[in-house]
């Protein structure tokens, strides 16, 4: 699926897991992140498999770069810039509580068929989008997308929606050994 300028392959979907979690795989890359917000219903786990990911999340900002995972729990408010010129990661979505998972359905209500493997080019994203559409959509599924006030309070590092950030150097995606 062509997901706001991504592109995403779901392995699992929640309707096939009894709505415990969903496994998705996706390709990134920089301005195609989404506005900060909140699983109300369940925690992400994002594996990455390429590239780097900046997230923000209360006052701590994690890079992750291939082969590390970030994990962030039911009701953190969270952002991410994507810091490298593409990124290629898994999510995990679990399910919290009583609700079944709602990412996956969010992405799908979001997306549309993918026409090749590749990312799209020209394709709508979030800065482009009329926010109340993801709003709506992200309520129905468990995801408080949140305001700029919302966020100024609970990410103080957070640089801002759609900002323009620094790529990190190809060199620099590999971790280094000592």
């Amino acid at each position: 699926m062509f997901y706001m300028g991504n592109l995403q392959s779901f392995l699992a979907k929640g309707e096939d897991t009894g709505g415990r979690f969903a496994l998705m795989e996706c390709q990134v890359k920089p301005g195609n992140e989404p506005p900060p917000h909140v699983h109300e219903w369940e925690h992400e786990l994002f594996y990455v498999l390429e590239g780097a990911i900046e997230f923000y999340v209360e006052d701590k900002i994690l890079l992750a770069r291939a082969g590390e995972v970030v994990f962030l729990p039911q009701g953190k408010p969270h952002a991410i810039y994507i810091r490298s010129s593409h990124v290629w990661t898994l999510i995990l979505a679990q399910a919290s509580g009583e609700h079944a998972v709602g990412l996956d359905r969010y992405f799908i209500a979001m997306a549309e068929p993918a026409t090749s493997m590749s990312l799209p080019i020209g394709a709508v994203t979030y800065a482009m989008d009329d926010p109340s559409h993801s709003i709506r959509v992200g309520a129905e599924n468990g995801i408080h997308i949140l305001s700029p006030e919302e966020t100024a309070k609970e990410l103080p590092h957070y640089p801002g929606f759609g900002v323009k950030r620094e790529l990190i150097e190809e060199e620099q995606l590999s971790l280094s050994t000592v």
